[in-house]
């Protein structure tokens, strides 16, 4: 029953998150468009600490395909901010995103990545279940049944984010 009313908000978000990026039924996304919903929905439900910005940066690094998904959130208003995408080369420049997708498999990488922010105030995304496990505070994980997120609420409240309970309710794990 519990699982059944998981897979339910799960849906329902997915619609919602459609209907954010202009399609007109989930099953229409390919997964870069699926995945660039859920980080839209990510930055939606987070809060980050004061000043309110006047520019919301959304950054990739490692993950060429992304690009031109999350270039489609550009064109949405982060409430009283503009947003950008920035594509990243090397860490020292992710201090500059308040999210961070990291498209990494390799431990060694995304380690490099995410020790270089500390404790910066990034919402850091990981691609992958790797990611999960070496700092990222979510990670999207493609399942059998679909894609799923894990939480690392420990490490938002680290960077001094704010997660909204119903993102932590929707989440496959929080730790």
């Amino acid at each position: 029953m519990k699982r059944a009313r998981l897979l339910s908000r799960l849906a329902a978000a997915l619609l919602v998150m459609s209907a954010v990026l202009g399609v007109s039924a989930a099953p229409a996304l390919d997964d870069a468009q699926l995945r660039a919903a859920f980080i839209y929905r990510f930055a939606q439900f987070t809060q980050w600490p004061p000043p309110p910005m006047r520019e919301f940066t959304y950054c990739v690094a490692g993950n060429a395909a992304m690009q031109a998904s999350l270039q489609a959130l550009t064109a949405k208003a982060h409430g009283e901010a503009s947003s950008r995408l920035r594509v990243l080369t090397e860490p020292q420049q992710a201090a500059q995103c308040q999210l961070l997708l990291l498209g990494f498999d390799e431990r060694a990488e995304l380690q490099r990545w995410t020790a270089v922010l500390a404790a910066e105030p990034v919402l850091v995304v990981g691609d992958s279940a790797e990611a999960f496990r070496n700092g990222a505070v979510i990670a999207l994980v493609a399942e059998p049944n679909g894609l799923a997120f894990r939480i690392n609420h420990t490490e938002a409240k680290r960077r001094g984010l704010v997660l909204s309970s119903q993102m932590l309710k929707l989440a496959r794990e929080v730790k």
